[in-house]
């Protein structure tokens, strides 16, 4: 069994939603952020950048424990160790990774800054929300696009680890100033994906403990 070490968050619901998919039994460890929990020695030994979510793997591919952090990196893994939301061809896989790497470094960070500035910051910062805001509607724009070249998920017909890690910030859209009427087909996306099983499932874990996802 694996042991997930995690809280309700974007990044933490790509691992919740992915190891329901991929069929894995795993045990949950909570890690709360706003407690500090992510400081704790035992924690730091598994991520070193103190950030969820992590794993460890009792069944590592030597057959030894596999510890992760990096919720990419553990979707990478879990695709890799179960062959579930990985294309099979190299053409395929590079061009899911790349939508991958677009969320690990772009959708993600950037939208978690939209958060911070229109909802959680100390002092409004007219500037600041101007900025993150103007760049969540230039990716928005960039992912609805995309899903209009390919008609269905994000890296073609298939769905894969890629649709996994954008969808959870994509949840977060009215807190981003995002209406998705303005974007078509990531609202067909967006819904599609909503209704997954698996999906529904993901977002049970630690429910008790998130933050509505409210309009600010």
């Amino acid at each position: 069994m694996i042991d997930l070490y995690t809280w309700p968050t974007p990044n933490g619901h790509k691992v919740h939603i992915m190891l329901e998919e991929c069929g894995l039994a795993y045990a949950v460890h909570p890690i709360n952020i706003g407690a500090g929990d992510q400081y704790r020695p035992d924690f730091l030994a598994i991520s070193p950048n103190n950030k969820i979510p992590a794993m460890v793997d009792p069944d590592g591919p030597d057959g030894k424990p596999m510890a992760l952090f990096e919720s990419g990196a553990i979707l990478i893994y879990l695709a890799a160790k179960t062959g579930r939301l990985m294309p099979r061809t190299v053409r395929g896989r590079y061009q899911m990774l790349q939508w991958l790497m677009w969320q690990m470094g772009g959708f993600g960070p950037m939208l978690g800054q939209t958060h911070h500035f229109r909802a959680f910051a100390r002092e409004k910062i007219p500037y600041a929300i101007e900025r993150y805001t103007d760049e969540a509607q230039r990716l928005y724009e960039v992912l609805d696009g995309q899903l209009a070249r390919t008609g269905a998920y994000v890296a073609g017909r298939q769905y894969t680890i890629a649709d996994v890690a954008i969808w959870p910030w994509a949840r977060s859209h009215p807190r981003q100033g995002i209406s998705l009427d303005d974007y078509p087909n990531v609202k067909r996306w967006f819904e599609t994906i909503a209704e997954r099983p698996s999906v529904k499932r993901g977002l049970q874990v630690l429910i008790e403990h998130q933050r509505p996802v409210l309009p600010t």
